[in-house]
């Protein structure tokens, strides 16, 4: 007569075997999501999708980047803010929506300094002040000139109020005390259109995107923001050395998560990153297009939320002394 045992027991014990299998996996065990706040074929999301495939090369899961484009970045980054804390939601982020957007929004859907778990801070780019190879600039000094000649004459491009060239622009602007009109765009492309056609004197725009441009031979580099000179553009002058000794700027980007994430999830992204950082080919690949890889102790986690911290307050000051109004 066969025997028969109670199930009971024995689906508790296989239930356990695999909730401990599954721990022992570890993070992570399905596909990790990365926010980029903005349109798929840009800057930022062109340097995302080069991390996510990095990081992501020996895992059992992809990172893919999702594109949540609106309002400068900042429905992308109530997404996150507001996603669950497990660690398969991150964040591009970006000094747009990261350190300037409490000063442009009156009702901002997170806090960028509270809402967050930091994890690694991405290479920076810098800035490229830019004009028309055809038109009247064909110097820093002369593009100055003008601005203390005639206050209120001199047109700066941007690709909109709150990106990266128009906080750049202003904090030049408030450093060497000019008055210049400031002319938002819906995107870089417009915006260099009318540089070309002669519609306005210059733009800031980011070393990654201006390069090919001035290697076109339509546009012309007139300075750059980093503390040293970019290898790509070696006769390019800095502001520094120019018109504003110490002065320096950057787009910067980070890995962010919600906040409360667990720390096998921060510390298995933080390990990802620094493996991609210690890539030799993959910098190398960086470099050349135009990004600025920043010493290893302002990468980490504790670095880049102080510096998150740091950049609220430092675009707090540029965006009141600039009068431009919150939306």
């Amino acid at each position: 007569m066969a025997r028969r045992f109670p199930l009971g027991p024995l689906l508790a014990a296989v239930a356990i075997a695999f909730s401990w299998a599954a721990h022992a996996q570890g993070y992570p065990d399905r596909p990790v999501t990365l926010v980029v706040p903005f349109a798929a074929g840009g800057a930022t999301d062109t340097l995302a999708r080069q991390f996510a495939e990095r990081m992501a090369r020996n895992a059992r899961h992809p990172i893919i980047v999702e594109n949540v484009a609106g309002a400068g970045g900042t429905v992308g980054a109530t997404r996150v803010a507001k996603a669950k804390a497990d660690g398969y939601t991150l964040l591009v982020g970006h000094v747009g929506y990261m350190a300037a957007a409490p000063s442009l929004y009156k009702q901002l859907g997170y806090d960028p300094a509270q809402d967050f778990d930091a994890v690694a801070r991405f290479p920076d780019t810098p800035m490229v002040l830019i004009a028309a190879r055809s038109g009247p600039h064909q110097r820093l000094d002369t593009l100055v000139d003008l601005a203390r000649a005639k206050p209120g004459k001199l047109n700066i491009a941007n690709a909109g109020v709150g990106s990266a060239g128009h906080l750049v622009a202003a904090l030049f602007a408030s450093a060497l005390k000019l008055d210049v009109v400031h002319v938002a765009y819906k995107g870089n492309a417009p915006a260099l259109t009318d540089i070309l056609a002669g519609q306005v004197d210059g733009m800031f725009d980011q070393s990654n995107t201006a390069i090919p441009q001035v290697r076109g031979e339509k546009i012309i580099a007139l300075a750059v923001t980093s503390r040293e000179r970019l290898p790509q553009l070696p006769d390019v002058p800095t502001l520094a050395e120019t018109v504003l000794p110490g002065f320096e700027a950057a787009t910067w980007y980070g890995i962010y998560a919600p906040k409360g994430s667990p720390r096998e999830a921060l510390a298995w992204l933080g390990a990802r990153f620094a493996e991609a950082m210690q890539d030799s080919a993959f910098t190398s690949k960086l470099v050349e297009q135009g990004y600025v890889l920043i010493r290893p102790e302002l990468r980490g986690p504790e670095a880049l939320a102080a510096h998150t911290r740091k950049e609220v307050d430092l675009w707090r000051k540029v965006i009141t002394d600039a009068g431009i109004p919150p939306n």
